[in-house]
């Protein structure tokens, strides 16, 4: 018999300048085992040139920046430190695995990785400075996958890190562009401007309807559209056939899989279980390898609204970003869920 164990996400609420932002979340932070995770965090980041991700940072996004500076002096660490720990910059970052599905105007996503490097923080952040947006976090700073007041949803899959480039991993780059975009046009433009460390899809959608997924190298990005819209965690286009890991298969299987799914016209909230159901395909167990489901989601880019499980067969709660906003609605410290216990 499976034994299991529980999954406790931290519900977070950000408000503030970006450097109160970092702040607020070194408090927070010292309750994690991010602290502890110290020594790993800058073994994986000994390729990062930190004046580097200065300058890029003070280009493409100064709020992040004043972000990690604000973090760093409530951790009490140098700001090259907390850079090399968090920022994302030529990060060394095992494999992970994510499904994402677009229909009827909502955005589908089950998150798989291992809960040893998970963050376990559902975050909503209202900063003076950029769009408000809730979303998963990653390294703090980063996000797996979340939506802004525009409506703009964006999700990572990983694809292939044996091509590596200088740039940032790609949690940094998702939450980029919910602070600074308002629709695909806007993010896509701006993906192409940012430097990418690995091989990625970006799935996205906003308040048109419109989906589409982005295709990410360190040398080239390519953009496609589906309707219905599948991304699983491998590359599509023939360009970038020879980019995808040498097996695919899981992969193209959670897509095909969908694909025969959709047929079958389902509510939300039919949806929500049927990815969340620890014995459908989509819903994965491989823990030890890096390879389970954390956190199912479903992002509602015209309500501003989401539904959250964590771990499988998990009651969906549900949450306003624009009561949020308005300040309306008090959030749950923490979302708990089961896993199967990895050994």
């Amino acid at each position: 018999m499976n034994k299991y164990q529980e999954l406790i996400v931290s519900v977070v609420a950000l408000r503030g300048d970006a450097y109160e932002i970092g702040f607020q979340q070194s408090n927070e932070v010292t309750t994690y085992a991010h602290l502890a995770q110290k020594e790993q965090l800058l073994a994986l980041s000994t390729a990062c040139n930190v004046q580097q991700v200065k300058e890029l940072l003070l280009d493409c996004s100064p709020n992040l920046l004043q972000e990690i500076k604000g973090l760093a002096f409530g951790l009490e660490q140098s700001c090259e430190t907390i850079i090399k720990m968090y920022s994302g910059y030529n990060m060394t970052f095992p494999n992970m695995g994510c499904t994402s599905f677009v229909h009827n105007g909502k955005y589908v996503r089950n998150y798989d990785f291992s809960p040893a490097m998970y963050d376990a923080r559902l975050v909503f952040s209202k900063p003076s400075e950029g769009y408000a947006s809730v979303g998963f976090s990653q390294q703090i700073i980063g996000r797996l996958d979340g939506m802004n007041e525009k409506g703009l949803v964006v999700g990572l899959h990983f694809v292939n890190n044996e091509w590596a480039g200088d740039g940032f991993l790609a949690t940094t780059i998702v939450r980029i562009l919910l602070e600074q975009c308002g629709n695909i046009e806007e993010a896509t433009a701006l993906i192409n401007k940012l430097p990418h460390r690995y091989c990625y899809n970006y799935s996205m959608t906003d308040q048109s309807g419109k989906a589409i997924v982005v295709e990410a190298t360190p040398m080239k990005r390519v953009n496609y559209v589906e309707h219905p819209l599948i991304c699983t965690n491998h590359f599509e286009s023939q360009q970038f056939a020879g980019r995808n890991k040498a097996c695919i298969k899981g992969s193209k299987q959670r897509k095909n899989y969908i694909n025969r799914y959709v047929a079958d016209p389902r509510t939300t909230i039919s949806v929500y279980h049927h990815f969340n159901n620890g014995d459908s395909p989509l819903f994965v167990k491989q823990y030890q390898e890096y390879f389970g489901t954390l956190h199912t989601v479903i992002y509602s880019p015209k309500q501003l609204e989401i539904v959250v499980g964590i771990g499988e067969n998990c009651e969906p709660q549900s949450f306003s970003l624009q009561q949020f906003i308005e300040g309306k609605r008090i959030l749950p410290k923490t979302i708990k869920g089961n896993i199967i216990q990895a050994i």
